[in-house]
């Protein structure tokens, strides 16, 4: 990059390029992000690039994460239930009556 910036009057970012074996883009790329992160042009530099890409990486695991743990609770909530016309069901759906109106032979 320090031969593009400070080259010869008359040679062009393509003839360092071409003397490099790099393509022209590819060096224009590599002398824009160098001066972002020297701090002459605005924009992301390459440590906040990276930071941002981590964090993005990380909270798309967390929500995968989240949603197994949601899906696991659904699942197990279900495990639990009794099965629809078992006697356990049957015997769930009766109201409990208190021992003193079950001996008096009260009413349910």
């Amino acid at each position: 990059m320090r031969v593009a910036r400070n080259g010869r009057l008359g040679v062009t970012i393509e003839q360092v390029a071409a003397d490099f074996g790099v393509h022209a883009m590819a060096l224009w790329e590599w002398m824009r992000r160098a001066d972002i992160d020297d701090g002459t042009k605005t924009g992301t530099n390459s440590q906040e690039s990276a930071e941002l890409r981590e964090a993005r990486r990380r909270i798309k695991l967390l929500e995968q994460e989240r949603e197994v743990l949601r899906r696991a609770a659904a699942y197990l909530s279900q495990a639990h239930l009794p099965r629809r016309g078992s006697p356990d069901r049957e015997r769930a759906g009766r109201r409990r009556v208190p021992v003193t109106c079950q001996a008096l032979n009260l009413a349910r």
